[in-house]
């Protein structure tokens, strides 16, 4: 496993990339109950800094959209509504304001 990292210096990708090899190495089996364990809790880390990145994305994303769409904001009035996902909330309802935009 990939040396702990402290979790506010991992970029998405990284934690992603991480966190794929994390779920491939658990698939595959082999390893130990110990080693499981530790895998385990190292996917869980990765999957909430995966979750807080994501989450300031989309925070981003919603300000630019309502600012734009603000009187005298600039853009077509309206477009906002035009998401894909149709909302800005998250999935699990949680997490702190951490990621991108810290």
């Amino acid at each position: 496993m990939t040396a702990r990292t402290d979790e506010g210096t991992l970029g998405y990708e990284q934690a992603r990339d991480e966190l794929i090899d994390v779920v491939r190495r658990l698939e595959a089996g082999g390893t130990t109950l110990e080693e499981s364990l530790a895998l385990w809790e190292r996917g869980e880390e990765l999957a909430k800094v995966c979750r807080r990145w994501l989450d300031g994305a989309r925070a981003r994303l919603d300000a630019a959209l309502a600012e734009r769409d603000e009187p005298g904001g600039q853009g077509a009035p309206g477009a906002a509504g035009a998401t894909a996902d149709g909302g800005g909330a998250s999935a699990d309802g949680g997490g702190d304001e951490r990621g991108p935009g810290r």
